[in-house]
């Protein structure tokens, strides 16, 4: 079932977006070569702590951590631990915050220092790919307009679609009706409606499209080593338009505004 939101509603989940914003802000300014990703998980549980939130992804079916923080080839759920960065890694970081009974939720992908030109045409194809989908999420759209925004725009950039991973709604819970695949056809799909709240997240593999779980049953990479990337936003779908609950202020790491 979809689960439609109040304006008041939507609201506090802004709230709870403003604090996952700052906890990728924080992050990106630790993003630096010797920290290490458990180093990144503490100082983002302590954040969203000092703010009033939970880490919703803490304990969520299990996961041990606060936040996932992924490195070149993983694509998503990384465990943070051991891991140093290093100059020239890309690394995604997925925020979860529970806030007043709300849940807000993004990701970015970070470069660590100076990154080839590769990576960074990479990293600009998946923020092209969400802005895509994010333009879609209008009331009388399908959610088929979003996957194939997404499609058109990462596959036209040349890099691979990783099918078996999709966006979702978000609110109440982490994960809501409707899923949101990252390709399909327009015009299919649930009806899009005033007060949907939808977690958009395209990602994307300079090489193939398959994937690995770990042996910790939680992070996911490219079954070919290729570098991944992963960019989300929780989208409000409003009569004005779509609202981006997880926009930041004054983040100098190229976030969405």
């Amino acid at each position: 079932m979809i689960i439609r939101k109040s304006p008041a509603e939507i609201d506090q989940m802004a709230e709870a977006g403003r604090v996952v914003a700052e906890v990728l802000a924080l992050v990106s300014e630790h993003m630096q070569p010797n920290a290490t990703t458990a180093e990144l998980d503490a100082m983002a549980e302590e954040h969203i702590r000092s703010r009033g939130g939970v880490p919703t992804f803490k304990g969520y079916r299990g996961y041990p951590a606060s936040i996932c923080v992924s490195p070149n080839s993983m694509v998503v759920h990384g465990i943070p631990g051991e891991y140093e960065l290093k100059t020239g890694d890309v690394v995604s970081v997925d925020v979860g915050v529970t806030l007043g009974g709300f849940v807000a939720d993004s990701a970015w992908t970070f470069p660590v220092g100076e990154i080839s030109a590769e990576a960074e045409q990479l990293l600009q194809a998946c923020r092209a790919a969400l802005e895509a989908g994010i333009e879609q999420a209008r009331s009388g759209n399908r959610v088929g307009d979003i996957s194939a925004a997404v499609q058109r725009s990462a596959e036209g950039a040349g890099y691979a679609v990783i099918r078996s991973l999709v966006g979702h709604g978000v609110g109440r819970s982490m994960h809501e009706e409707p899923q949101i695949p990252n390709y399909g056809e327009p015009g299919r799909g649930p009806r899009l409606e005033s007060g949907m709240t939808l977690a958009i997240e395209p990602m994307i593999s300079a090489g193939s499209r398959e994937i690995y779980v770990h042996d910790d049953q939680w992070s996911i990479s490219t079954s070919d080593d290729s570098l991944a990337a992963h960019f989300e936003h929780t989208v409000a779908v409003t009569d004005d338009g779509p609202r981006v609950l997880t926009a930041p202020a004054g983040v100098g790491a190229g976030l969405l505004r």
